[in-house]
């Protein structure tokens, strides 16, 4: 009898622990993961664009984050692209250390928004913006301007306002006290210039 009891006591308390840790895999106390993602791109530069991105209005298409490996490819293929920029994107892959994404906007009347992508040095001061097209067969450059430290909004109008620091007469290298705010709009072909204001 003592031999038996010897033999099934371990046999149960197997059995009991088994259930009870099978409960607790089941209540969620498991977490079972995939590969690792690839972390997303650093964020856009406060400085430049502001907070966030402008949300599509109801009944239009949302617009999906730009691959911005997609964007430099398709940069480096456009034989207009200016050759500091082409220098800074050739030498450029790790893309968060060249290109950020700035806001979405919809100057193009499309009802699908176009991305504001920012071209930046290591130490994220902004000197062009690029303004790309989401298309099916890939990002699309539209439009471009070599601008310092820009800030890039949509005006109610649906023209593109951009804000960039200047330099005035007796500004040390380091630091421009003066601002230009120039407004761009879509005729259906191109952005043109509407107006350029230095204060």
């Amino acid at each position: 009898m003592g031999r038996l009891r010897r033999t099934v006591l371990p046999a149960v308390a197997v059995l009991v622990a088994t259930t009870l840790l099978g409960a607790c895999a089941n209540g969620g106390g498991l977490r079972v993961e995939g590969p690792e993602s690839p972390p997303p791109d650093t964020p856009t530069p406060s400085v430049a664009v502001g907070t966030g991105t402008t949300s599509p209005s109801p009944g239009k298409t949302p617009v999906q984050p730009v691959d911005l490996y997609k964007v430099r490819a398709r940069l480096l293929a456009d034989r207009r692209l200016s050759d500091y920029d082409r220098k800074v994107l050739s030498n450029c892959t790790v893309i968060s250390r060249c290109l950020s994404r700035g806001k979405t906007v919809d100057v193009m009347h499309s009802g699908t928004p176009q991305q504001i992508v920012l071209i930046h040095t290591l130490e994220k001061f902004v000197f062009g913006i690029f303004l790309i097209a989401v298309e099916p067969s890939g990002p699309r450059p539209i439009w471009n301007l070599d601008v310092e430290q820009p800030t890039v909004n949509a005006s109610p109008q649906g023209e593109l306002v951009v804000e960039s620091k200047i330099f005035t007469i007796n500004d040390p290298v380091c630091c421009p006290s003066g601002r230009r705010v120039e407004v761009y709009r879509w005729n259906g072909r191109q952005m043109t210039k509407v107006s350029s204001t230095d204060q």
